[in-house]
């Protein structure tokens, strides 16, 4: 048909013309479906958010915006070491032998934790009620090293350390930003991976199957959803909380060992007591001498210098571990650096004493001064298993053993009580792999001071001998388990084969040990009163009324 108005044929043009124009904008807002492009959206972490949780940190987003990806370099590993105190380096390295990948992420500046940075180079051997070793596993090398005085300069620790993790890679100075925190179909937390910032403010991140908690400050677990456990403060009912001092290790050259020795053995009994107040010197170390400590008077009232743990060096060089310092927060940077100025200040004034008191000391001259001090304690977080000096006393043995533990409830002080306090004396007791598993969380070990122990019980966990054996038995069932079974599902069977592992491979014995149990028919009420402290053991079994048998 022919049209042959103008004005038709020019309206049934213009409307072809904006059908087509239609057709083509629509298709470039909405392709067709075989070429769709991914929207940029982001996916938050998965958090468990409870009531108790606002200090834990939100994990970043991580997604795609306008085609810029915000990603970080992703690192996957087995194990992932946050912190460098010589305890959980065992851990690292028998999880390395075993073939797992592991990696050490300090958040300190500087390697080596309390023996290299606070030069804490007096260690505390355990040993049970008949004076026999207790000291197990690879720290054994370390204590009879030390022993036979070839390990007692700070870079005879320094090479026997860097031994230790030869091969694993540490990255130093580190500040965690993120973690990313998942909760588990059984109600559980679970670490999925952590962001963190390196000293050259570079942000990477790191996945892991576990994560061991191993500063001096619980630099990882202060910022999970971790319960606190009381300190000492309520022990000695005070209302702000404070730790058990810190220590200021004092360094000392030009001593004439050979003539203090000599000299404090030629007195007899009474006079070693009346100029010294009793003790021990042999050729390698001083111990107590509490009467020449207390005859010197302190600066201040946050420093106080108590007996003598002191060791000969060798060449004239004498480091001792007796000044401490009150209200120090190891989490707090300031009150760090105040601890150094106060306990580095005091050591000054402390040779003039030595020097005048003390024979072989006459031309003593200050040692290099640590930057950092010996932080004996920091918060206490439950864990599976929280071990209490009625486990310690009694001698208990668990079917989960990671180590068997030995030392006095040694208390240091604190402004409330300076000279501290001893709560008993245990012949030797087990730690549970429990009492190294954090409550409620999947995937995240304790090692050394993050040990999971009451306030009191802790004045024995404390000592290395007990947590790096510990730390080392864990690092091997980590390794033998090597991801196909979580720790908290093993088995008293499967345990049992894995602690026969360890004493055919490790020579760790775990089984088969004995503590004398020292609270032998106390009843209810006073063991109660023994773990919340109300009973001091050593003055109590002194004057405990046994009860009358019945005839």
């Amino acid at each position: 048909m022919r049209l042959r108005n103008p004005r038709a044929l020019l309206v049934i043009a213009l409307a072809v013309l904006f059908i087509a124009l239609s057709v083509f904008s629509f298709s470039k807002i909405w392709p067709k479906q075989g070429n769709l492009e991914p929207l940029a959206v982001s996916t938050p972490t998965t958090h468990h958010d409870t009531p108790n949780a606002s200090n834990v940190p939100k994990a970043p987003i991580v997604g795609t915006k306008n085609n810029n990806v915000n990603t970080y370099p992703i690192e996957q590993v087995d194990v992932v070491i946050i912190g460098s105190e010589l305890e959980g380096l065992y851990l690292a390295r028998a999880a390395a032998d075993e073939g797992l990948k592991v990696k050490i992420l300090d958040p300190h500046k500087e390697f080596g934790g309390q023996i290299l940075q606070s030069q804490m180079l007096f260690l505390d051997e355990t040993r049970d009620d008949q004076g026999h070793l207790l000291v197990q596993g690879r720290v054994k090398e370390l204590f009879d090293g030390f022993r036979n005085a070839k390990i007692r300069k700070l870079p005879e620790f320094a090479t026997y350390m860097n031994k230790l993790v030869k091969d694993i890679p540490i990255e130093s100075g580190i500040v965690i930003n993120d973690i990313e925190q998942i909760s588990t179909p059984d109600n559980m937390h679970k670490i999925g991976s952590i962001v963190y910032s390196n000293e050259q403010n570079e942000k990477k991140k790191i996945t892991a199957t576990y994560w061991v908690e191993n500063s001096d400050y619980a630099a990882l677990i202060s910022r999970l959803d971790a319960k606190r456990l009381p300190g000492l403060e309520k022990f000695y009912g005070q209302k702000e909380i404070e730790y058990m001092s810190a220590g200021m290790m004092m360094k000392f050259k030009n001593v004439d060992w050979k003539k203090f020795n000599t000299a404090f053995n030629l007195l007899k009994p009474e006079e070693k007591s009346k100029q010294f107040g009793g003790g021990y010197v042999s050729d390698s170390f001083a111990i107590g001498l509490s009467g020449m400590t207390k005859a010197y008077h302190p600066s201040n009232d946050r420093v106080f210098l108590r007996g003598l743990n002191a060791v000969n060096q060798r060449d004239g060089d004498v480091l001792i571990n007796a000044l401490l310092v009150y209200t120090v927060d190891p989490a707090k940077p300031e009150s760090i650096q105040d601890a150094v100025a106060l306990g580095n200040k005091e050591t000054a004034l402390i040779l003039p004493h030595f020097r005048k008191t003390l024979p072989g000391w006459e031309h003593a001259e200050l040692g290099e001064l640590p930057t950092y001090p010996y932080v004996r304690e920091y918060n206490h977080y439950e864990m599976d298993y929280v071990l209490k000096p009625s486990d310690l006393l009694s001698g208990t043995m668990f079917w989960d053993n990671v180590s068997i533990g030995g030392y006095p409830l040694d208390l240091q002080g604190t402004s409330a009580n300076k000279w501290g306090i001893e709560m008993g004396r245990p012949d030797k007791y087990g730690m549970p792999l429990r009492s190294f598993l954090l409550k409620n969380y999947e995937n995240v070990i304790a090692a050394g001071k993050n040990v999971g122990s009451s306030a009191i019980a802790y004045g024995s966990t404390r000592i290395q001998p007990n947590t790096s054996l510990a730390a080392e038995s864990i690092g091997v069932i980590l390794g033998q388990l090597h991801g196909k079974q979580k720790l908290r599902e093993i088995t008293p069977e499967e345990m049992a084969k894995l602690q026969q592992y360890l004493s055919l491979h490790y020579q760790i014995k775990l089984t088969g040990v004995t503590g004398t149990n020292k609270i032998s028919g106390w009843n209810e009420e006073e063991i109660r009163k023994l773990d919340t402290g109300e009973i001091t053991y050593p003055s109590y079994i002194q004057t405990r009324k046994k009860p009358v048998p019945k005839k």
